[in-house]
């Protein structure tokens, strides 16, 4: 190569040349296939990984030819005996080849459209060597297309996923018709992994081979698991706990309740989900819904995560509830939740609903619990003796019991006095929102 209009004349052609000594240092170079040297200078590496390395055997490859894979190009690679002893130089041809006839290379149309795509594709041939390999696919083994092909499958796998490769390779082969599945494999790191996707055989320069186009789904099988767990964990806590709990759309529509909520309020579950849940308060005036209508909106606005308020729930008989609800949202966005899970933590007697309490029976009632005589609860309300009396007949009535400590007994029962508490105190309907 020392003829220097032969030198000029390369320089315009799709060819690289080159002359490098025995430690495989660039002695010359030349050819227009490369516009910059870096890029020359990565096809030279590759030869040398791909070609020029010696074989299991120890031996240099002997004077030959062969097609490479390149940068999406195809070179015809050729060759001469290298030269022996010190300073002994290796000469090498690359031309670049177009494209070849049609239905010589069918996969060409899959190659084109997988080369770039998300999902990692392949092509082999029958014996295990890569011919084809996109980028998503070399990424799998953290190396790159030019690396792959070339290469046999024990080369990148385990010996077991190799041997279940191969077995999927020899499977197609033999069927001729395409697989869909998914499989499971070892990633470079050792981690296992899964992938879901197609296999199938094609034609290669008369030989039919195997490609494979697939998607790694080791994230979203083990995301499905872990949700999965969850919802069976949820299912398990909602109708095991003995808890009434349910879930509802932000419009007051039932989506699941447990057990439990179907005996607090008589009513078989497949009658509770898909019900509006404001039909189950009781009507006014015997209960007052706007603290809970409050606390539902900052609920599904997002203005608060949690809250407890209170609810008179009616059953299936027309019996009232006295309940304590636990509320929570969940789901949507930062700005509006899309469901809301409903908890009775505490709940009075079932009792015949009637009008609510006045603020003026509710003190009677807890002073009547504090052991309070008429004339002291007539002394702290500022009332007569005369109409503490008439309260405290009007209550006998509408409690349904006949004497003090019965009233007392009632009121706590029915959820009219806060439990917990001394001194007794009347068990408002509270807001107490938590954020979160």
């Amino acid at each position: 190569m020392d003829d220097a209009s032969l030198k000029a004349l390369l320089e315009h052609l799709p060819v690289s040349w080159w002359e490098v000594d025995d430690q495989w240092h660039l002695l010359e170079r030349g050819g227009g296939a490369f516009a910059d040297l870096t890029t020359a200078q990565r096809f030279l590496d590759r030869m040398r990984e791909e070609v020029f390395s010696p074989g299991e055997t120890g031996e240099t490859p002997r004077e030959g030819h062969r097609l490479v894979r390149f940068d999406d190009r195809t070179f015809d690679v050729s060759w001469p005996l290298p030269e022996s002893g010190d300073g002994a130089r290796t000469r090498g041809l690359a031309v670049e080849v177009g494209a070849q006839p049609a239905g010589v290379r069918r996969f060409a149309a899959f190659a084109d459209f997988a080369d770039f795509a998300p999902a990692a594709a392949f092509i082999r041939d029958r014996d295990g060597r890569y011919l084809w390999a996109n980028h998503s696919y070399a990424h799998l083994y953290g190396t790159t297309p030019e690396r792959v092909v070339g290469a046999r499958i024990e080369d990148f796998d385990s010996p077991a996923d190799a041997a279940q490769f191969r077995a999927l390779d020899q499977e197609i082969l033999g069927r001729g018709r395409p697989v869909r599945h998914t499989l499971d494999y070892h990633r470079s790191d050792g981690s296992k992994g899964q992938a879901a996707g197609h296999r199938f055989s094609v034609e290669e320069n008369g030989q039919t081979c195997v490609a494979g186009i697939y998607v790694d789904i080791t994230e979203h099988t083990r995301a499905m698991d872990q949700r999965r767990e969850a919802e069976e964990n949820l299912r398990a806590l909602r109708d095991h706990s003995g808890l009434p709990c349910a879930l509802l759309s932000v419009n007051g529509r039932i989506e699941q309740a447990s057990t439990a909520v179907s005996g607090l309020l008589r009513t078989p579950l497949s009658d509770l989900v898909g019900h509006r849940a404001h039909t189950l308060l009781a009507p006014a005036p015997a209960y007052d819904p706007g603290p809970l209508h409050l606390a539902w909106k900052s609920l599904v606005t997002r203005r608060v995560r949690r809250t407890e308020t209170f609810a008179l729930l009616v059953d299936a008989r027309g019996r009232g509830r006295r309940v304590r609800l636990h509320l929570t949202s969940v789901g949507g966005t930062a700005g509006r939740a899309t469901k809301i899970w409903a908890v009775v933590t505490q709940q009075g007697l079932a009792h015949d609903v009637h009008p609510p309490l006045t603020p003026a029976q509710l003190r009677i009632l807890a002073l009547l619990a504090e052991g309070s005589t008429n004339s002291e609860i007539a002394t702290s309300l500022r009332l007569s003796r005369q109409t503490v009396d008439y309260h405290l007949s009007r209550l006998r009535d509408l409690l349904d019991a006949a004497t003090r400590p019965a009233l007392v007994a009632r009121a706590y029962v029915l959820g009219l006095l806060a439990p917990h508490t001394w001194p007794p105190r009347p068990a408002t309907p509270p807001h107490t929102p938590e954020a979160g």
